[in-house]
């Protein structure tokens, strides 16, 4: 990014005199080569087509490399970090995303750092896709962004399993575009458009309560059942940061259960809503539905 009038704006060259310093200073040790990713964009403006580029380079080049740094906007980060983790199933090599909350042009950004550290830690970290942002190793499923304007601006949650799909060679998944409605709940918010996205869209994910409460109104019984007469996946995560949900926990758990809502777990929603939209990507209704109750790279523990 660079200062322009109507704000901070992508430009080419910036990440490459970035490079071209850490490499004259001695900063990194490894060999590297750019891929530019033309046209460069605003990560806000990233879609599962700008998942597809990724994902097309890094299997282009798969036997050319020891592993893969990519620099991206931090607004959409956790987006792509878990959309590369279920693309790339049989992953045998590192993915680094990384990226800075001050542009590499701006005095004391932190892009230089996390520049430094991906380059530096990619080729021997374990196979799988990475988060490498202000000093923290973070797994590309269970990562998400907490700040807005702190440097330190990502967590994650632990994971028992590592950020990638099991398989004996690399197979790229291809993202569609299907149409899915993320749908949060707050006291007295009207349900009235829940009805009409579950009767237009592909898939929904619900930001249920605490772990995985919900307001039994009959608008909502009626949004649901429409949802389930249409046969489309309705995946329910939490609003919190940290714990997930547990359908049935609850009295009021009851209702998302009767209707066949999915039990999210921990997941995070970008992990969440990257699962829903390759899952209804595929062709298999079939092994669609099982695979949306299995864990396939540490999305949930």
């Amino acid at each position: 990014m660079v200062r322009t009038p109507d704000g901070f704006a992508p430009m080419k060259g910036v990440l490459e005199r970035e490079l071209e310093h850490l490499t004259s200073s001695g900063a990194i040790a490894a060999e590297v080569d750019i891929l530019v990713l033309d046209p460069l964009i605003d990560s806000a403006h990233c879609t599962p087509a700008d998942w597809n580029r990724m994902t097309g380079v890094i299997d282009d080049h798969f036997a050319d490399y020891d592993a893969f740094v990519v620099t991206h906007g931090t607004d959409t980060l956790a987006y792509s970090a878990a959309a590369l983790c279920f693309a790339l199933e049989g992953l045998n090599k590192p993915v680094v995303l990384t990226g800075s909350m001050l542009p590499l042009t701006e005095n004391g950004s932190d892009g230089g750092r996390n520049l430094k550290d991906a380059l530096n830690m990619a080729s021997s970290l374990p196979r799988g896709v990475w988060v490498q942002f202000a000093g923290r190793l973070l797994s590309g499923t269970r990562v998400w962004k907490t700040r807005s304007r702190s440097l330190e601006a990502f967590s994650a949650s632990p994971s028992g399993m590592p950020p990638v799909r099991s398989g004996a060679k690399l197979i790229r998944h291809v993202y569609k575009s299907p149409s899915l409605a993320i749908l949060p709940f707050a006291p007295g918010a009207t349900i009235d458009l829940f009805a009409y996205a579950m009767r237009t869209c592909d898939g929904i994910i619900l930001r249920c309560y605490g772990s995985g409460t919900a307001p039994d109104s009959q608008t909502l019984r009626d949004a649901l059942a429409i949802a389930q007469e249409r046969s489309i996946p309705v995946v329910a995560v939490s609003q919190c940061a940290e714990g997930g949900i547990a359908l049935g926990s609850y009295a009021s758990d009851q209702l998302l259960l009767q209707y066949g809502v999915i039990d999210g777990r921990d997941m995070t929603v970008e992990a969440a809503y990257v699962k829903l939209t390759l899952l209804l990507s595929m062709e298999n209704p079939v092994d669609r539905n099982t695979a949306l109750t299995q864990c396939l790279c540490g999305e949930y523990t």
